[in-house]
């Protein structure tokens, strides 16, 4: 019997609506800090690390400099890391002292709060930070864990039945948000699920 198919629900940020996002999070972002000279930015990987690109390029044409950027990846960190089946393994590089810094952490989209927490573990396993604030392009609740977003493009509510994606190249073929219904699996008789 064939999988049911995930469906394209609703686009609820076209690219224009993205980059909207983008510029007025650099600009809270740098009200917040008095400038953009005590912060460095740190993206998740993978999509987390290309919206943290983009709000860097924007700081950079609001404050004519660019802040410190570095990528995080969070797969041993992650609570589920033993049960999966094997981590895709991508480079954390933070070519700064993260001691003192106002670390501004930047993911696509905050669910559970799992996530996050993992990337918080990770920090501190390279130095103190002064501070660190949450950046993210879709906040859609359901969170497990105390954790909230500092800065936040669009809160998406969302059902346990939807995919919330952000689509970004060039990891995808084009920049948007969307909503996607995805099917529940079928349980399986006998099984105990």
């Amino acid at each position: 019997m064939d999988e049911p198919k995930a469906r394209l629900k609703a686009t609820i940020m076209d690219e224009s609506a993205m980059r909207r996002a983008i510029t007025r999070i650099a600009h809270e972002v740098i009200e917040t800090n008095q400038g953009a000279g005590s912060i460095a930015l740190l993206g998740i990987v993978r999509r987390g690390k290309v919206l943290a690109e983009l709000l860097a390029d924007q700081i950079e044409l609001i404050e004519g400099t660019r802040p410190p950027l570095g990528t995080l990846d969070i797969s041993f960190y992650r609570d589920d890391y033993t049960t999966r089946v094997a981590p895709v393994l991508q480079a954390t590089s933070i070519p700064y002292k993260v001691d003192g810094r106002d670390i501004v952490l930047v993911d696509d989209v905050l669910f559970t709060g799992r996530t996050v927490r993992s990337a918080l573990d990770a920090i501190m396993d390279y130095g103190r930070p002064a501070t660190i604030q949450l950046v993210v392009m879709v906040d859609r609740g359901h969170r497990e864990l105390p954790i909230r977003a500092d800065y936040v493009g669009k809160n998406v509510p969302s059902s346990h039945t939807e995919d919330v994606r952000v689509c970004l190249p060039p990891i995808d073929d084009h920049m948007a948000v969307e909503i996607w219904d995805v099917p529940e699996r079928p349980s399986r008789a006998g099984k105990g699920e």
